[in-house]
């Protein structure tokens, strides 16, 4: 369950529930009403090789209390798609514009609370600090994670330990170029401030990203029209609505100690979170779906993010009743057939599983004229300590003549992607074998009602939160090494297991071989159960060899309230010559 930790973010627990007491503000992140037609987000193409953009973050307080936060681009524009090429340069300049809901001042007056608030402990009031070594974490800092990139973890290109931008701050320019090896498919940004970063996500503040050229590594999207939809969570609307009569009556509803509802194993009954598809929301109990038009039969290609700070999907489109197929090409940003040869270009499913921060990309065909159809998500199990995600509906899909269609088409022709320069990382023996565990407990072990502390540990170690002013890393590893990480679940909810800068390969899921032939950034690792004689577990094949990833970055579970809870770890790369030989 999400933590209640007002220690981790104690002032963002006060904000929560401090009235906004001054005169209203315009609101900069306005949302559609429920059931209205989708709009895709605005397209931001780079220019000969260049893509230059200027975000700024916003928040606003709800009537209810809850916090909304937003990207903006200066238009008013509301989280751009970035689309670049590999080998494309992005510039990327961030404002912080974020306010004190506590207090609600200007953005530009909170210079002294923000220095005197860092992790440290330190106050410089008058000195405002280095966003690249500011290391602050209050609720109005933030920065940028590029979620799935291969880019160095360094500041100015994806650094989420010590990069921190201040509303005082002049906008802080992010600049790296696309790795001309990046895999092409759908990425996205969001802020990584530790402690925060689940209310600044979970209240919206999130885009996509597309590397181009999918139709390069599977010819059979080639010239479709591609819809890009992002699926965020958000504070219930209705959290003491009853649930709609058209559901079946459920057991008495379970509330874990935070106040969410707990996964009751049924299907239905209130969610933990509401869902909103491209900003509309679909809200709790009735999930009016939004509306997405398309031409009867269309094949279209459907890039879907889960922008989720902590609800799990289990994606279905239904004609009726019937679910349809979808042809799945591409997942977390690389195409299944990357490792040329060894996957089938389209994978044909009838749902397919995305964990908060995945990505998935499938081909699908739109319903005949009159034939009702909708977008769901199937419920997934959570597990005895994890949240509701029960059946909804996301979105009608209703088939029209007139129907625009979408923004973007891919082209019809693309030269193929080169083979890989390495050597598929399914065949390549790791150096060695790591093990790890996720775990939880509670702070006071005598009050069931006390915060959750939220560890992911390395064998042989002793659980702790994460520590941002640790000075060492908990894991060193060596540029060029392939190893194999074995991450128990010694829980009784599912975690999501994601790390930053690369991508893996699942070898086996609970000792039973997989061996999948494509790669994720992100994998589900299932739940203990108490009847279980061993804790479940997946194999997953590390892949260090890139040597842009030198550094320093994290590896953590992908719901954002266990991260800012403390299950996060720090990993360092260094640089292939300081490997020592191994002896095998």
């Amino acid at each position: 369950m999400r933590p209640r930790n007002c220690l981790i973010a104690l002032v963002a627990c006060a904000t929560v529930q401090t009235v906004h007491a001054l005169s209203p503000e315009p609101d900069p992140c306005g949302r559609p009403a429920p059931g209205a037609e989708l709009l895709e987000p605005r397209n931001l193409h780079s220019e000969h090789g260049v893509l230059k953009v200027d975000l700024s973050i916003h928040n606003y307080r709800e009537p209810d209390g809850s916090v909304r936060y937003c990207y903006l681009l200066p238009d008013g524009s509301e989280s751009p798609a970035l689309r670049l090429n590999p080998g494309d340069l992005l510039i990327l300049r961030l404002t912080n514009d974020l306010t004190d809901m506590a207090a609600a001042p200007s953005g530009r007056a909170l210079a002294a609370t923000v220095s005197a608030h860092s992790h440290t402990g330190h106050s410089h009031p008058l000195r405002p600090a280095d966003p690249c070594t500011s290391s602050a974490m209050t609720p109005v800092s933030t920065n940028l994670h590029f979620h799935g990139l291969t880019v160095p973890p360094v500041c100015h290109e994806d650094d989420v330990l010590r990069t921190s931008v201040q509303p005082s701050d002049a906008p802080f320019e992010y600049r790296f170029q696309i790795p001309m090896n990046e895999p092409p498919g759908l990425y996205w940004y969001h802020p990584h401030i530790h402690g925060f970063s689940s209310p600044q996500v979970s209240g919206g503040a999130s885009g996509p990203m597309i590397i181009e050229g999918l139709e390069r590594a599977t010819p059979q999207v080639a010239g479709l029209p591609e819809r890009l939809l992002v699926i965020r969570d958000q504070v219930l609307v209705n959290p003491n609505a009853p649930p709609a009569k058209s559901e079946p009556v459920v057991p008495k509803m379970l509330i874990d100690r935070d106040g969410d509802a707990a996964n009751n194993g049924t299907g239905f009954g209130k969610p933990a979170k509401d869902l909103s598809i491209n900003f509309v929301p679909v809200p709790y109990p009735d999930y009016p779906p939004a509306m997405i038009r398309m031409r009867p039969g269309e094949r279209q290609l459907w890039r879907v993010l889960n922008a989720c700070s902590v609800t799990y999907l289990n994606l279905a489109v239904v004609f009726g009743r019937a679910p349809q197929r979808l042809g799945l090409v591409a997942i977390d940003g690389v195409p299944m057939n990357a490792p040329l040869g060894r996957s089938r270009p389209v994978t044909w499913v009838d749902h397919v599983g995305v964990p908060p921060g995945a990505r998935v990309e499938f081909i699908m065909d739109g319903p005949p004229a009159g034939t009702p159809a909708l977008l769901v998500t199937r419920t997934v199990d959570t597990g005895q300590g994890g949240e509701n995600d029960p059946n909804r509906a996301l979105a009608s899909i209703v088939a029209t003549a007139d129907a625009p269609e979408p923004q973007s088409k891919l082209p019809a022709f693309s030269k193929p992607l080169p083979p890989p320069m390495l050597p598929w990382l399914g065949d390549v023996t790791p150096v060695r074998v790591r093990h790890f565990y996720f775990s939880e407990k509670l702070q006071n072990p005598d009050d069931p009602n006390s915060a959750t502390e939220f560890y992911i540990t390395e064998e042989g170690k002793t659980p702790a939160p994460f520590a941002p002013t640790a000075s060492a890393p908990d894991v060193v590893a060596h540029q060029g090494d392939v190893e194999d990480w074995i991450i128990e679940n010694r829980s009784t909810e599912l975690h999501a297991f994601h790390i930053h800068q690369l991508h893996f390969m699942l070898v086996d899921w609970s000792e039973m071989p997989v061996n999948e032939p494509f790669l994720r950034d992100t994998v589900n690792v299932p739940y203990f159960r108490a009847q279980m004689l061993e804790y479940p577990s997946v194999r997953l094949r590390m892949d260090f060899r890139d040597p842009s990833i030198v550094g320093t970055f994290v590896y953590h579970c992908h719901l954002l309230e266990h991260e800012d809870g403390g299950m996060m770890g720090t990993i360092r790369i260094e640089p292939a010559a300081a490997a020592p030989k191994l002896a095998h």
